[in-house]
């Protein structure tokens, strides 16, 4: 199950007004890259793929496909501004470490 924060919730629905898209699906990837070895990917969809997970997060449908599923258990997913802008913050209970932007993450020791 994914999760998101009510700071998310409004965000994802800011964001889908000013694209214009307010249907869309808050697509969501884990992708190789960042410093950490894994980086999580957002972005909208206007349809969903065939063998996609979609999550309904108050009003909100998250996509996600089956591999990106198994690193994302129990995923929270936030939104936060500081001095540097905003930005979402993942928190993945299935990570093992984490680099300090928040945005990359391994499931792995190495």
């Amino acid at each position: 199950m994914i999760n998101l924060s009510p700071s998310a919730i409004a965000e994802v629905q800011r964001l889908r007004t000013r694209h214009s898209t307010p249907d869309a699906l808050f697509r969501l990837q884990v992708i190789p890259g960042g410093c950490a070895g894994l980086a999580y990917e957002t972005k909208f969809d206007l349809e969903s793929r065939s063998d996609d997970r979609i999550f309904n997060c108050h009003g909100i449908q998250v996509a996600i496909d089956p591999q990106t599923a198994t690193y994302l258990t129990e995923l929270t997913i936030d939104f936060s501004e500081d001095l540097m802008g905003g930005s979402f913050r993942f928190h993945n209970p299935n990570a093992k470490k984490s680099c300090d932007c928040g945005v990359s993450f391994s499931v792995n020791e190495s």
